[in-house]
């Protein structure tokens, strides 16, 4: 299919999923835009945060003269609150036909199947390397990714464009 057509193909779909979306059905997806999303979970900030919260506590019930006031608890309540936070939302990595996506600090970011440079694998870890910026790094260690699953999918989305796949 040419890129226009693409184009026209996507416009109308999603217009008919938003009809769809009213009327309480499910959408419906092309085969060339269905997409694996991959999870893990993510344990380490969480924890980090929880002992940051232990420490502030310990810390401040030490000093002899100071006064346990309303902002005290309200402090470590946002501390439990973002330790939650964290803990909920789950990274990912999404491997379409054409591009990898993930979800970053500061959002999703996406990376075109043109803009990356290598994949390599090891042992509980995957490495994308852009052309431009740092590298992603996706672990079984820090964020509990199945990374087996992960190097499967890579492998394939690698042998379709073109891109090195190395395996350490």
């Amino acid at each position: 299919m040419s890129r226009s057509w693409e184009r026209k193909v996507r416009k109308n779909m999603s217009q008919v999923n938003k009809q769809r979306k009213k009327h309480g059905e499910g959408s419906i997806v092309l085969n060339g835009d269905k997409a694996v999303k991959i999870v893990g979970r993510n344990y380490i900030a969480p924890i980090l945060l929880l002992l940051f919260i232990a420490l502030y506590v310990i810390l401040i019930q030490s000093q002899k003269d100071y006064q346990v006031d309303t902002m005290f608890y309200v402090t470590i309540a946002c501390y439990v609150v973002l330790a939650g936070l964290f803990f909920l939302r789950r990274p990912y990595i999404q491997i379409g036909k054409d591009y990898v996506q993930t979800r970053r600090m500061m959002g999703d970011k996406r990376l075109s199947a043109s803009s990356i440079k290598c994949i390599s694998v090891q042992p509980g870890y995957v490495v994308i390397e852009p052309q431009k910026g740092g590298n992603w790094v996706f672990s079984r260690l820090i964020n509990r990714y199945p990374t087996d699953e992960i190097n499967e999918k890579l492998k394939d989305f690698a042998q379709a464009n073109g891109i090195s796949f190395q395996q350490k």
